[in-house]
């Protein structure tokens, strides 16, 4: 299997220029993406125990990573949720799969969003940014014909960067499509 084009865009081409750009001493310095974590809640999932199933085979075809359930930690009676009950789907991706599937999410399912005028550029202040995507269907890999309810997902990604700043750089640099230029 070859390496992903952004993992070689990586090396020669955007590294290069954050050093530049933020006058780096060293290429230790340069941030780099760490993962990426998909996450999907399923609220639902309390009365009906196969949306847990079906939620993991869709974000595993979707990944190309086997996705596990998560659980809740504690009871809360409002929910209807007992502590150790399946509610959400999650799986985090490294290395190869983590920039094959950042190059799937900017080159296809991205420009696959019906009225898509960018996504917001507000960071955590860590320089860790979360997507959120309303519909599962945005990915070529799932069927439109074989699903039974639109889901959306959390899509997190954790860099090494310092700051907001370092962090808009590298991920607008790996191509995500910002709406606004950032304002200081």
């Amino acid at each position: 299997m070859n390496t992903a084009q952004l993992k070689k865009e990586y090396k020669e081409q955007i590294a290069p220029a954050l050093q530049k750009q933020f006058n780096y001493s060293s290429a230790m310095q340069i941030p780099v993406l760490k993962k990426i974590v998909v996450n999907m809640g399923l609220g639902d999932a309390t009365q009906d125990k196969k949306i847990i199933d079906v939620a993991v085979n869709e974000v595993s075809t979707i990944t190309g990573q086997k996705a596990v359930a998560t659980y809740s930690k504690k009871d809360i009676a409002n929910f209807k949720l007992r502590k150790k009950m399946p509610i959400g789907v999650m799986v985090t991706l490294r290395r190869e799969r983590m920039y094959e599937f950042l190059e799937k999410l900017v080159r296809v399912a991205l420009p696959r969003i019906r009225d898509f005028k960018g996504i917001e550029s507000k960071l955590d202040g860590r320089g860790n940014y979360t997507l959120g995507v309303q519909e599962q269907i945005i990915f070529p890999e799932i069927n439109i014909d074989q699903i039974d309810r639109i889901q959306g997902m959390n899509i997190t990604f954790v860099t090494s960067a310092k700051t907001d700043e370092e962090g808009y750089a590298l991920l607008k640099a790996f191509g995500l499509p910002f709406k606004n230029a950032k304002k200081d």
